[in-house]
């Protein structure tokens, strides 16, 4: 089994929708540090799980200096953005999102 990780680091903002009250329902913006981890049991042609590049691009072009709420279709919790782009990523079994220090949101695909 070969794994990969991309870290990328990204800028954007967002609010959030609770059902309580909170300073985060307030649009704020973070530096985001996003890790997609991918694996396969094979290599594709080019001897590869799946180009950085591409991931990075992927990530960046999506996201990066976005108003997220003007763009996703759900709440933009770091929980809902983990899974939406490990959705978005061929191989991709995990992924990582730190909206602030200490603060980190992690999902995984059931195995």
């Amino acid at each position: 089994m070969y794994t990969v990780k991309k870290t990328i680091e990204i800028s954007a903002s967002h609010s959030l929708k609770l059902s309580y009250p909170s300073k985060c329902c307030d649009l704020h913006g973070h530096n985001w540090i996003i890790s997609v981890y991918c694996r396969s049991m094979n290599l594709n042609a080019d001897g590869m799980v799946v180009d950085f590049t591409h991931i990075k691009t992927l990530v960046k072009e999506k996201l990066d200096h976005k108003n997220l709420n003007e763009i996703l279709p759900f709440n933009s919790t770091a929980e809902n953005l983990a899974k939406w782009i490990c959705d978005q990523i061929p191989q991709c079994y995990k992924v990582e999102v730190q909206e602030s220090e200490g603060n980190l949101a992690i999902y995984e695909k059931d195995q």
